[in-house]
């Protein structure tokens, strides 16, 4: 259509959504679904947070606010950076937005021109490339397949670096496939990027607090102070605190990015709801002790869909660190057909037939850049989980 822009023919509608919203119409239609597409938990926010949104409401604090955050929120957050992470931020440092990936995208809006490139590791959650097209930039996806357990290693990311370099995505716990970086592993990484001080960090740490076992979050500034003032630390409240739909996300870095980024914002959606931002100042500075309670149950859930998957003819399922996403290899299955015929050439058509035919709804692997692969959310109860993998094993066990 003529009267579009051109930008949009860069940019493709995320699947994850599209899936959602495909399992939700067959739902609606009657069928028995089982969606285990949506990146979100199932517990409700707390209710410490719902009444400080009440109280907010009966406060009157229901105007516009600052561009990009009120005072006591950038306090909290710098409180929860220093304590938490060992960073020290100023207010001035910080920015909030509404939801994580709106300060992703003012991020890059902020600083791509055309030609710069962005290293982001692939299996990548499916926004990051999108948003660096529309910024203008060039992704550059480096795969880290189930040999590397989906991590990164130091000699792939020296590898892709070039003097077009602007920024380097980094996300751990990782969406899709729940991978996290021990400090180890990220000081790998952190000793290339000193390397090169053209290129700039972007800290993707929402699932921060969804690490199992004994798996301890670290994120780059902390591991390598070194790298502090080209280090853009991004984080959240939608996944920690079950706030999806309030939608605040905030990030700390060096003043003039911050800045810039608050200019994007200015222009585009303003500030973030002021309702929500008073319930993402109880999420920090309220009660945590649920948060253990919260990774025990995920973690619960990590270990029976890894246990059944692994079960399934032609499955190969990596137990992750974190998140709550499981990201299973399903080579054994290609080439093989459904009792209906149809031929299972590629994750697509496997997530598809196994809708239509079992009424589980995955998200397939190409939508984040490797294949075959699907991704599994079991943020869930343990018996959709159970039932749904059930489907899965028959599913696979009927191809031949």
């Amino acid at each position: 259509m003529a009267f579009l822009s051109d930008t949009l023919a860069r940019v493709k509608p995320s699947p994850t959504i599209a899936v959602t919203t495909k399992a939700a119409q067959l739902k609606a239609e009657g069928k028995d679904v089982i969606g285990l597409g949506a990146g979100e938990p199932d517990f409700d926010t707390p209710e410490n947070i719902r009444e400080a949104a009440k109280r907010a409401i009966d406060n009157g604090k229901t105007r516009y606010t600052a561009v990009d955050g009120i005072p006591e929120l950038k306090a909290a957050i710098c409180a929860k950076f220093l304590k938490e992470n060992g960073l020290t931020y100023t207010p001035a440092q910080v920015s909030v937005g509404t939801g994580g990936k709106q300060i992703l995208y003012n991020a890059l809006m902020a600083t791509c021109n055309p030609g710069d490139e962005v290293i982001i590791p692939a299996p990548y959650w499916v926004s990051y490339p999108d948003m660096v097209l529309l910024a203008g930039g060039t992704p550059v996806p480096v795969v880290a397949g189930i040999e590397t357990n989906f991590k990164l290693t130091p000699a792939q990311l020296e590898a892709a670096i070039t003097p077009r370099t602007k920024w380097f995505i980094f996300n751990s716990p990782s969406n899709p496939t729940g991978a996290g970086y021990t400090r180890d592993e990220l000081k790998g990484l952190t000793d290339v990027l000193m390397r090169h001080p053209h290129v700039w960090v972007m800290s993707d740490d929402m699932y921060e607090h969804l690490v199992f076992d004994d798996f301890q979050f670290c994120t780059p500034a902390e591991v390598e102070p070194g790298l502090y003032d080209r280090t853009l630390t991004c984080n959240g409240v939608s996944k920690a605190y079950a706030m999806t739909g309030w939608r605040i996300g905030y990030a700390a870095g060096p003043i003039a990015l911050i800045k810039a980024m608050g200019t994007i914002q200015s222009q585009s959606t303003s500030n973030p709801c002021s309702v929500s931002q008073h319930a993402a100042l109880e999420a920090l500075s309220g009660p945590q002790e649920f948060l253990a309670d919260w990774r025990r149950v995920f973690q619960g859930r990590r270990d029976l869909v890894v246990s059944m998957l692994n079960q399934a003819k032609g499955i190969r399922c990596p137990k992750p660190e974190g998140a709550f996403y499981v990201y299973p290899d399903i080579s054994g299955c290609i080439g093989k057909a459904t009792p209906a015929g149809t031929v299972i050439s590629n994750d697509e058509v496997f997530a598809t037939a196994l809708l239509e035919e079992t009424g589980v709804a995955v998200v397939f692997g190409a939508a984040f850049g490797l294949s075959p692969n699907f991704r599994v959310s079991y943020a869930t109860s343990d018996e959709v989980l159970h039932e749904a993998c059930s489907r899965i094993q028959r599913f696979c066990a009927s191809l031949v």
